[in-house]
């Protein structure tokens, strides 16, 4: 009975599961033709610099193990950066170091990794350990954007970043994604980040999930989470609907991390968002997809 009474329940607030987003969001709204677009950071940052999209500064590409020989020089020059396989998709793979320290850098933990550590890893993602069908990959190395005075109080092991549903090239649902000391630096759900529900309106927080627990406060840092106004989010919203649009894709999920001075960037796309943005927010995302569907806006 109580199986029986959740699953109205659910109903009732237009939760969508797996097999209703794909068969009827993404199958209905993205061209598989675009696909290989948004799963490759690498083809994804190339349209944002084609098209103006503002993202945050790669320094490196490593497109073969004979890259990696250029590892210390591009270190040297990036010593606070975000390592990610160009297919990886979860967090998988992602490397986010604080800068250099007596025998290497420091990560979120403050535990210090070798450069051979980070040549062993940038290997594995080459070797396609951590892309998407297991298959060889390419390595990016980006700016770690720091994080934004606005949102300091409520992340002190890594820079957040602002996860946009777009539908039909309206804002659908949106979320802030915190990382945790559990998460290394990371703000990805998967890896032990926070997802935060955002009204659209007004850019302010509402209530957040971790582990699947609804929470009040960040699990490190004690601060409450509900009521932050996130800057900038007219902008957010701008550069999240002209990403949806420079795709091609009908349904999609970006990614935008707040730098101070130079406002919201692009840090990627996904043209399979995960629905636990439905979690973060206490809502289901049927009846607002239904809605914008009808011309309704959100």
């Amino acid at each position: 009975m109580h199986w029986l009474f959740s699953w109205r329940r659910l109903r009732e607030l237009g939760v969508i599961g797996l097999n209703a987003r794909n068969a009827g969001a993404i199958m209905g709204h993205n061209p598989r033709a675009a696909f290989p677009l948004v799963d490759d950071k690498i083809l994804m940052w190339e349209l944002c610099r084609r098209v103006g999209l503002p993202t945050p500064e790669t320094r490196a590409i490593f497109q073969t193990h004979g890259d990696l020989k250029f590892l210390e020089e591009s270190l040297t020059a990036s010593p606070e950066g975000v390592i990610k396989p160009s297919r990886g998709a979860g967090g998988r793979g992602v490397m986010v170091f604080f800068g250099a320290a007596p025998g290497g850098y420091r990560r979120a933990d403050g535990r210090v990794i070798s450069t051979e550590y980070i040549r062993q890893h940038l290997s594995d993602i080459l070797s396609g350990l951590h892309s998407m069908g297991a298959k060889p990959d390419r390595a990016i190395l980006q700016q770690r954007v720091g994080v934004h005075p606005a949102l300091a109080r409520i992340s002190d092991t890594g820079t957040p970043d602002i996860r946009v549903l777009i539908h039909c090239g309206v804002p659908a649902m949106a979320m802030l994604r915190l990382p945790t000391l559990e998460s290394n630096g990371r703000a990805n759900l998967h890896q032990g980040g926070v997802g935060v529900g955002v009204d659209l309106k007004t850019g302010t927080t509402t209530q957040a999930v971790w582990r699947g627990h609804r929470i009040d406060r960040h699990p490190d840092t004690g601060e409450p989470i509900p009521g932050l106004v996130i800057p900038d989010w007219p902008d957010v919203l701008e550069l999240s609907v002209r990403a949806a649009r420079a795709t091609g894709l009908g349904y999609l999920g970006v990614d935008v991390v707040l730098d101070h001075d130079r406002g919201p960037l692009l840090l990627e796309a996904n043209a399979r968002p995960g629905l636990a943005i439905q979690m973060a927010n206490g809502q289901g995302l049927a009846h607002r997809l239904k809605r914008i569907a009808g011309g309704q806006g959100y």
